[in-house]
């Protein structure tokens, strides 16, 4: 994954309104005041007005321009007086603008290189496609006990054996946090559920419960396998942005990796 600065919340939505300012075109900018011999211009602002109000500056109000302008106007003085001149030499704060300001244009490089190198509708299918083959054909629906030891799980076979309520149980017994509601857990895809326990419900027949203990990093488990149906994929439309998300990601990291090879070789 590429960077972000989401720690640094100024800074992220900074980035954030930089990319969409740089991806549209923008006029000349024009000074609107000087504070201390230092000019605040119109991009400035319309960059603050983006990351503060979460929106195009163009759509701001003129009393929500005024507000952002006042605000800027505060930053710019606190932030030309001689002691912040003289903190912004300290080691500490240089090293935090650095990094804000690295980060900024991490957001920019990766908005400019997946400007140029988007994920084509034909990688968007193809990608998708795979992810189809790859789909389990089966969802579940069943119900668990889960239990402390090996032991407790042997004995609520038993008890199942004998003809005992599986819903029962799971509400007198189950330490998880279904138990109350009988140890339901709804449908689910096997890649939902940890391996040993999407396995044991695969090998179930509709209706059957484990005839053995189920371990897994939870603890022990009794499964009831209720019902199965046909998987139903989502349409490629419904995915679609995430898909393309997944393919520029992986992408913008090849590029990285590129490049750690070629700084490798030179260095």
């Amino acid at each position: 994954m590429f960077i972000s600065p989401r720690s640094r919340k100024f800074g992220t939505s900074v980035a954030v309104a930089a990319i969409a300012l740089a991806s549209t075109s923008i006029a000349a900018a024009e000074t609107l005041a000087t504070v201390n011999g230092v000019a605040i211009d119109s991009t400035v602002l319309d960059l603050y007005i983006s990351s503060r109000m979460q929106k195009p500056a163009a759509d701001a109000t003129p009393a929500e321009r005024d507000s952002a302008m006042q605000e800027l106007t505060d930053i710019y003085l606190l932030t030309t007086q001689s002691s912040s001149k003289a903190l912004a030499d300290d080691p500490s704060v240089t090293a935090q603008i650095e990094l804000q300001s690295r980060g900024i244009l991490v957001q920019a490089v990766a908005a400019d290189y997946l400007s140029k190198y988007p994920a084509t509708d034909a990688e968007i299918l193809a990608e998708y496609e795979t992810q189809m083959q790859l789909a389990p054909a089966q969802q579940f629906k069943a119900r668990h006990i889960l239990v402390e030891t090996q032991a407790a799980a042997a004995d609520l076979i038993s008890q199942l054996d004998g003809g005992a309520d599986f819903e029962e149980l799971a509400k007198a017994n189950s330490t998880g946090p279904t138990g109350p509601n009988g140890g339901d857990l709804g449908w689910f895809s096997p890649e939902q559920m940890v391996k040993p326990f999407s396995d044991a419900v695969a090998a179930l027949e509709n209706g059957a419960h484990t005839s053995s203990a189920v371990q897994t990093q939870f603890g022990w488990h009794v499964i009831l396998r209720e019902d199965s149906r046909d998987n139903q994929p989502p349409t490629l439309e419904s995915v679609r942005e995430v898909i393309k998300q997944r393919i520029e990601q992986t992408k913008f990291q090849g590029y990285i990796e590129q490049l750690r090879l070629d700084y490798s070789d030179n260095g």
